[in-house]
């Protein structure tokens, strides 16, 4: 495409996603000059169903901290504008039409834009428990946002003036609930490698903080504070393993420390 002017790139980071890559991808097939894949050694065929649909692929480690691999596709884009997807989000129609008009417009004064990101959790889309309207930052000038590469919740880092889209991006994040339980024990394996740094110590005040305190006062603000009740069982399943994410991660840097 070298003598193409490219507007936006549309850029993801892969590992085994081969159940959610080509609905991503087909979703934006109309909106970007360019889509480049980092990939983290895919085991499936993820990489094979990007290529059929012309993508521009890498090909590098899974690293723990996937937001290195994503930072890396995004330093590899050569579009004026850039969005940054997860293999298993869509755009929605109203997004992609806002995306059209930002470009169009070419307005200089917003270099990034938040999207509202609606969470598909074990049959239905959150509403309460503190999912709605989960606002991300995925849209923005080349050149203008970086991820600190810290932290697998964290947000980009923005120079300049922040907008804000109504279109919703939609986030198939737990369908089904094993593929719940492989990114939780990713996530408390992070909070592990946070905790070793950190060096906390075990002793009966961290047993009461990471067994007790940190699970109940988690489970009673996503349910009860934010109402995830109102969103029924898949509300309660996702406050009770959201609070079980201290006490399982501090009993697997318990067990490393012995």
């Amino acid at each position: 495409m070298p003598n193409k002017q490219v507007k936006l790139s549309v850029v993801l980071a892969t590992f085994n996603e081969e159940k959610n890559i080509e609905r991503c991808l087909k979703a934006v097939n109309d909106l970007a000059d360019e889509f480049v894949l980092v990939d983290g050694n895919s085991t499936d065929k993820t990489v094979e169903i990007a290529k059929n649909l012309g993508v521009r692929i890498f090909t590098t480690t899974n690293k723990p901290i996937f937001h290195i691999n994503k930072q890396m596709a995004i330093d590899k884009a050569r579009g004026e504008w850039i969005l940054q997807l997860d293999a298993d989000e869509v755009v929605s129609k109203k997004l992609k039409r806002e995306i059209k008009q930002v470009i169009k417009n070419n307005n200089r004064r917003k270099v990034a834009y938040f999207i509202p990101r609606k969470n598909y959790f074990l049959g239905r889309w959150l509403r309460k428990g503190g999912q709605y309207p989960d606002y991300v930052i995925r849209f923005f000038r080349k050149g203008k946002a970086r991820l600190p590469c810290k932290s697998v919740h964290e947000q980009m880092q923005v120079e300049g003036e922040v907008g804000y889209f109504k279109g919703h991006l939609l986030h198939y994040t737990a369908p089904k609930f094993s593929r719940y339980l492989i990114n939780a024990n990713r996530y408390t394996n992070l909070t592990v490698d946070k905790l070793k740094e950190e060096k906390v110590p075990i002793n009966l005040q961290t047993n009461f903080k990471y067994l007790i305190w940190l699970p109940t006062k988690t489970f009673f603000s996503i349910f009860i504070r934010h109402k995830g009740f109102i969103d029924g069982f898949p509300g309660f399943i996702f406050a009770f393993f959201s609070g079980l994410h201290f006490p399982i991660a501090f009993i697997k840097y318990w067990k490393k420390k012995i």
